[in-house]
């Protein structure tokens, strides 16, 4: 399913940014690359891409109840 945009301040991500479910895992895609997970409550990214890759990442943070902030902050918190 699409991303959809609550936090952010773009109308869309055009569906360039998507969340699949498997086995209890949810994954947030950018552009078809995996850039992030969640399992057992716990978030893992997987890189940091471009900027806009970065916007889908915090969008999909918020949505699911986890913190922000800056890219330094998002990689010592869940990299």
């Amino acid at each position: 399913m699409d991303l959809k945009p609550v936090y952010s301040n773009v109308k869309s991500f055009y569906g360039k940014a998507r969340i699949i479910r498997e086995n209890g895992v949810i994954k947030l895609l950018s552009y078809n690359t995996v850039i992030a997970e969640i399992k057992d409550n716990k978030v893992h990214i997987n890189g940091f891409y471009s900027q806009t890759s970065t916007r889908h990442l915090k969008e999909f943070l918020q949505q699911y109840g986890f913190k922000i902030g800056t890219k330094a902050q998002l990689e010592k918190m869940y990299c």
